[in-house]
C-alpha cells in the first residue's frame, strides 16, 4: 500500500494592527493504491440496512431490492456481507443470524433469494439498525467497515435523543453513506446525522430507479478506497484558540467538535476513508493581539494515517500596519466562506418557510440563490430555483405550499459545495 497527501494552503498571511482572526482553507489531495487493485486486498466488510417499513411498498421497495442485489453481485469473494431489513427493529435477512457470510457464489445466490422474500411492513427506528450492524461489525477484523443505509420514512418509533446516542456510539466502528428514497417521509437532518458523523455521503433520490445506479456508485467508490481512518492533526500555540475547523469541499461538515487532544497542543480530527481526491478544510483561529511587525505560525497541520504522517504545512500570521496587505483576499477563504453562507440562508429560509413568514423566506433563499450562482454551484441553483415561484408581475417569492421532497432535497443540496482553482 502506497500513498501520499499534497497539501496546499490558502490564506491571506497578513492582520492588520489589533487583528485577532485568521482563516486559511487547507485543500489536501490523496494519492495512491486503490482498494480494488489487482492483488490487493486491503480487508473489506460490507451492510446493507434496508428500509421494509410499510411506506416502502410498491415500486420503492422493487427497486430498492434491485440496488441490494447490485450490491451483492458486485461482493468480491471472500468479503464478510449481511443484509439487514429495518422497520421498528432490525431484522436479519441474510444470514438468518446476526452474523457476516463470506461472499461466494453460493452465499450471493442465497442472499438474493432472501431479498426477492422481502415484503414492507412495520414502522422505522433508525437506531436499532445501526446498532445491529455495529454488532454484524464487532465479527470482524475488516479494516473498511462500511454500511449503506436507506430510508423513505421519519424515524418515527424511537426518540430524538435515543438515535443521535445510537449514532454517536457507531462512530468510529464503521462508515456509513445513507440514502433517502421516494418523494416524501424522509428527513434530510436524520440522514445527515448519519453520514456527517458515520464519515460517509448523503443523497436524496426522489425517483426510485435511480437506486441501482447509485448504489453501483457507492461500491465504485469503496473499492477505490486508498487510505483507511484517516485524520487531520492541527498543532496551534498556546495563545491561539480555535473558533472552527470544517470540512467545505466536497460537502460541509462541521469537525469543530470532534477534535481528540493527542498531546497538549495537538488536537486530531477523524476524517474517514479516502480515496484518491481532494478535500478541503476550513480553519478559523482567534490570536491574541500582535504588535505591528509581529509574527508568528498560527498553526500546523498534517495529515495522519496509523503511523504515517505527511510533512507538515503552517498557517501563519504576520500584523502590518499596511491596509493593502491587509485587506487582500484569499480567494479560497472567500469561496468557502461563501458556500458555508449559502447552507446557513437556506436552513434559515426554510424555517421561516415552515413558520410562515414568507417575506423573510424569499429574501433568505433568494439571496441563497444569488450566492449559488456567483460560486458555479448550479446543481444547488438548480434545487433551491424549485422553491421559488413568479408572482405573475415579474416578482419572485418562495412558493406558499412547498413539497416536502423539494425542502429535503434543498437542505441537503445547499451543503454540497463546489472548489474555486488556487490560480483564480
Amino acid at each position: 500500500m502506497t500513498f501520499s497527501f499534497a497539501v496546499h494552503v490558502d490564506q491571506n498571511e497578513y492582520l492588520p494592527a489589533g487583528g485577532r482572526l485568521m482563516d486559511a482553507v487547507i485543500s489536501v489531495t490523496l494519492t495512491g493504491d486503490t482498494l480494488g487493485a489487482p492483488g490487493v486486498d486491503r480487508g473489506l466488510a460490507r451492510v446493507v440496512l434496508l428500509d421494509t417499513s410499510g411506506s416502502m411498498s410498491g415500486n420503492k421497495i422493487a427497486q430498492a431490492k434491485l440496488a441490494v442485489n447490485a450490491v451483492i453481485a458486485a461482493l468480491p469473494d471472500g468479503v464478510p456481507f449481511a443484509i439487514v431489513a429495518g422497520t421498528e427493529v432490525a431484522t436479519m435477512v441474510y444470514p438468518s443470524t446476526p452474523t457476516l457470510a463470506e461472499a461466494s457464489a453460493a452465499t450471493r445466490k442465497k442472499a438474493r433469494q432472501a431479498v426477492g422474500r422481502l415484503v414492507a411492513g412495520g414502522g422505522t427506528a433508525i437506531g436499532t439498525w445501526l446498532t445491529m450492524a455495529r454488532q454484524l461489525f464487532e465479527g470482524t477484523t475488516a479494516p473498511i467497515r462500511h454500511a449503506v443505509l436507506l430510508t423513505d420514512g421519519r424515524n418515527e418509533h424511537e426518540s430524538t435523543e435515543r438515535f443521535h446516542d445510537t449514532v454517536v456510539s457507531c462512530e468510529g466502528e464503521f462508515t456509513c453513506d445513507a440514502r433517502g428514497v421516494g418523494d416524501a417521509g424522509w428527513q434530510a437532518r436524520t440522514l445527515e446525522r448519519v453520514a456527517d458523523t458515520l464519515h460517509g455521503s448523503v443523497r436524496g433520490l426522489p425517483d426510485p430507479t435511480t437506486l441501482v445506479q447509485d448504489f453501483r456508485e457507492i461500491t465504485e467508490k469503496l473499492m477505490g478506497t486508498a487510505a483507511v481512518d484517516v485524520s487531520l492533526r492541527l498543532w496551534m500555540p498556546a495563545r491561539a484558540k480555535l473558533r472552527f475547523l470544517k470540512q467545505v469541499f466536497p460537502r460541509i461538515v462541521d469537525l469543530t467538535d470532534r477534535g481528540a487532544a493527542i498531546t497538549p497542543r495537538v488536537l486530531e480530527f477523524p476524517t474517514g476513508h479516502w480515496s484518491a481526491e481532494t478535500r478541503d478544510f476550513h480553519v478559523s483561529v482567534e490570536l491574541g493581539e500582535g504588535e505591528v511587525g509581529e509574527a508568528m505560525v498560527v498553526a500546523r497541520v498534517r495529515m495522519s494515517v496509523g503511523d504515517h504522517e505527511s510533512p507538515e504545512h503552517r498557517v501563519r500570521a504576520f500584523w502590518t500596519d499596511d491596509p493593502v496587505l491587509s485587506t487582500r483576499i484569499s480567494p479560497q477563504v472567500a469561496h468557502f466562506t461563501g458556500q458555508q453562507r449559502i447552507a446557513e440562508l437556506v436552513h434559515d429560509g426554510l424555517a421561516a418557510h415552515q413558520a410562515g413568514d414568507l417575506p423573510r423566506a424569499t429574501d433568505r433563499l433568494g439571496r441563497a440563490i444569488d450566492l449559488a450562482k456567483r460560486a458555479g454551484n448550479a446543481e444547488t441553483v438548480e434545487h433551491l430555483g424549485k422553491l421559488i415561484e413568479d408572482d405573475g408581475a415579474g416578482t419572485l417569492r418562495v412558493r406558499d405550499r412547498m413539497d416536502q421532497v423539494l425542502r429535503e432535497m434543498a437542505d441537503i443540496e445547499s451543503k454540497r459545495t463546489t472548489r474555486v482553482r488556487h490560480e483564480e
